[in-house]
């Protein structure tokens, strides 16, 4: 048998690079641009004047109104938002990390009574419109203190994101095995220590990515921030759109000024942490 035979015959080894053709790299060059394309034309809009924009909405703009984006700064309130939102992001990620990553850890590695029906549950509960929660959540919270701060705000994106991360970080613990936790009940340590200082640092990529995706659905929602919040020191960045609306007309170049200096902070979180978003979500079950 000739070399060239037999290297024909060897397998192709697992896990090595499976180089496109051109249709893959103009496939991979047409989905780049659909996903830069709104960006792109966002900023465009932010550069223009109302009348400008709206007559050439889509097109380049013929003199670049820098000062759009300090008045949107300063108009919105936009300082006050970010640190705002900044405060409502990072203790909705942590708790439902937190949350999720408990639970999850209950339903695997714990004897709980119908596990299947919790999972049942939680795929029900994720499913369910915000709408229908939204008069009985206001009745009660102003019940007990919690409407118009911020604490009540995070109270309710725990309950409306812990389903999700949990089934998450549940797809993720199944693919680990056991035997580090056995090893450290022998030596004596309890379910709480287990889960901080055994399992946590296993499922850390895909706490990681439960943190970012709950922060990026708090940062980026609307409808509950404008309703359980009233004062304009503790409301989030999305809300400062509303800023630019003068009864029936909206000067839409400052909300996209607005709008583009929301987006910034995302984009720069996503770009410096999209290899562990994207390797935590795919090493579990729910990628597949």
């Amino acid at each position: 048998m000739t070399t060239t035979a037999r290297r024909s015959r060897r397998p192709r080894r697992l896990g090595s690079p499976n180089r496109g053709g051109p249709l893959v790299y103009l496939l991979l060059i047409l989905l780049a641009v659909y996903a830069a394309a709104p960006i792109v034309v966002l900023f465009f809009s932010a550069l223009k004047t109302p009348a400008e924009l709206s007559t050439n909405p889509m097109g380049l703009p013929a003199d670049a109104a820098w000062e759009n984006f300090l008045t949107a700064w300063s108009n919105a309130g936009m300082a006050t938002g970010l640190r705002n939102s900044a405060v409502i992001v990072t203790a909705t990620a942590v708790g439902v990390c937190l949350i999720s990553g408990a639970a999850a850890y209950a339903m695997v590695r714990l004897d709980v009574p119908a596990p299947g029906a919790i999972t049942m549950y939680l795929l029900v509960v994720t499913a369910l419109p915000l709408q229908l929660f939204l008069v009985p959540l206001v009745s009660w919270w102003t019940k007990t203190g919690l409407y118009d701060t911020q604490f009540g705000l995070v109270l309710i994106y725990w309950a409306i994101y812990s389903p999700f991360s949990t089934l998450l970080l549940r797809s993720y613990l199944i693919a680990i095995p056991p035997d580090y936790e056995a090893a450290a009940r022998i030596d004596g340590a309890g379910e709480l220590t287990v889960f901080f200082r055994i399992v946590l640092p296993l499922i850390w990529p895909g706490v990681l990515t439960a943190g970012l995706i709950a922060a990026l659905q708090a940062y980026n929602e609307f409808l509950l921030a404008v309703t359980f919040i009233q004062d304009s020191e503790a409301l989030p960045v999305s809300i400062s759109l509303y800023s630019f609306q003068q009864g029936f007309t909206v000067n839409h170049a400052l909300v996209a000024a607005a709008g583009l200096i929301m987006a910034l902070p995302v984009l720069a979180l996503f770009l410096v942490l999209q290899r562990r978003f994207v390797e935590g979500y795919a090493s579990t079950g729910l990628a597949n």
